[in-house]
Parts: structure tokens; C-alpha cells; sequence
């Protein structure tokens, strides 16, 4: 077992700036429906230098369902057609969306298409209306996640030590 600092954030009103471009030309954000292996090779390359391992345990069924929901939105980073990094949004359609999963591939990283990839998935969230979107981020996450969630207008409501499998 081991012991995290956990960070939840929310955001409570849509983005009020405008929208941020991109830095490449041929960068592009849409909503995805991805398949199983898919999803799980996109969350791999991300998540695995962060120790992401959730989808990893989740029987292949029961994340099929998950990526069927309607209420499951996956925004994809696409750099000239290549999955660069994506954001996954649970319970889209109520009061509280949560964003579950945001990140690029590490060769993608450092080059400002974070923020860009955030802005659009977070416009898209806000466009069903919620009441709020939150968060929660852990001390294995990427160094700058706080941030960059910061920066797009998650405050922090709430840190405490919870204790995951190692």
C-alpha cells in the first residue's frame, strides 16, 4: 500500500476567456468514441509514466460499457493524426462532471498542447450545462497538473492522504 496526497478541484463556472489556439497548425481536438484497444493504447502511453492503472483493472466488459455510456465523453489531441494525449469526462449530462483522466503522450509534452487539449475538452464539458466539474489529482500525477488545472479555472476544494494498492 501506499500513501498519496490527493488534491480535488472543481470549477464552477464555464471558461471566460477566449478559447486558446493552438501552437501547431495540425493539432485537433474532438470528441472520440474509442474501442477497447484503442482507449487502452491511448491510456497506456499516457498514463503509464504517471502509474495510471484503473482502466487496467477494470474487466474488458465493464470498460466496453464505460466507453458506450453516453455519459462517457473522450476529447483526443490529434498532432497530423497521431493520438497525442486525451481527456476523459464521466457523468456528462448532470450536475457534476467529473473529469477523470487528462494527459498527453510524453513526446508531446513541454510544447504548450496541454492547455490547448484542456481549453477545448473543458468548452465541450461545459456546453451540457452542469452545475460543476471537478477533479482530484495525487502526487504521482505530472508535476505541472495543478497547474495547468489552476490556470483553466479548477480551485481546490479539499487535499488528504488516501492510501492506494502499490
Amino acid at each position: 500500500m501506499v500513501d498519496l496526497l490527493v488534491t480535488y478541484m472543481e470549477m464552477l463556472t464555464p471558461p471566460q476567456a477566449m478559447p486558446l489556439a493552438s501552437v501547431l497548425p495540425d493539432a485537433v481536438v474532438a470528441r472520440e468514441r474509442l474501442d477497447v484497444p484503442s482507449y487502452l493504447n491511448l491510456y497506456r502511453a499516457v498514463g503509464g509514466p504517471v502509474q495510471w492503472d484503473q482502466r487496467l483493472r477494470m474487466p474488458e466488459s465493464d470498460l466496453e460499457t464505460l466507453l458506450a455510456s453516453t455519459s462517457t465523453h473522450i476529447h483526443v489531441l490529434r498532432v497530423d493524426g497521431e493520438a497525442a494525449g486525451f481527456c476523459e469526462f464521466n457523468n456528462v449530462g448532470e450536475a457534476a462532471v467529473e473529469l477523470v483522466h487528462f494527459g498527453l503522450v510524453p513526446a508531446f509534452q513541454g510544447k504548450r498542447l496541454g492547455p490547448f487539449l484542456l481549453d477545448r475538452a473543458l468548452r465541450e464539458a461545459w456546453s451540457h450545462r452542469p452545475q460543476r466539474l471537478w477533479l482530484h489529482t495525487d502526487t504521482y500525477d505530472h508535476a505541472a497538473a495543478q497547474t495547468v488545472y489552476g490556470r483553466a479555472g479548477f480551485k481546490t476544494y479539499a487535499q488528504r492522504i488516501e492510501t492506494f494498492p502499490d
